[in-house]
């Protein structure tokens, strides 16, 4: 239970563009490099438009903000979002796309369409260094 309550994942190999996902407390989490263009993006959305209202500062770590780090669990009723607009069928501005009930997601993990009530959570995570995290 200990070993799964964290776990650190080194970002170096992650390029700008790229998600990956790993694996904590028995779900993924998804972490993505974002792009200048992704944080851009993110940070043009009028929050009073959202759902489940959240600025994009307020889901990534200040001095950190290209890296965007969430649950990858759809919060309408927990499968996993599929990443990519074009590959996966339309996901929001290149964000996510959940196949079970169609919910959409922006770069910053917010929800823009579809039935989930909520954004992408956010776990608990704190940067080691510029280089490395730690989940939980």
């Amino acid at each position: 239970v200990l070993a799964l309550s964290s776990v650190e994942v080194d970002l170096s190999p992650i390029q700008p563009g790229q998600t990956i996902k790993v694996k904590w407390r028995g779900v993924p989490v998804f972490i993505r490099h974002r792009t200048q263009a992704d944080i851009e993006e993110s940070r043009k959305v009028d929050v009073s438009e959202l759902r489940d209202p959240q600025t994009d500062d307020q889901r990534v770590q200040k001095g950190h903000e290209q890296w965007l780090i969430m649950r990858g669990v759809c919060t309408h009723l927990g499968c996993i979002p599929l990443s990519g607009a074009g590959e996966f069928g339309g996901a929001d501005k290149g964000g996510w796309f959940c196949p079970c009930h169609g919910s959409h997601y922006d770069t910053a993990g917010r929800i823009r369409k579809g039935p989930a009530p909520r954004n992408l959570e956010i776990p608990q995570y704190t940067f080691l260094s510029d280089n490395r995290i730690k989940i939980g």
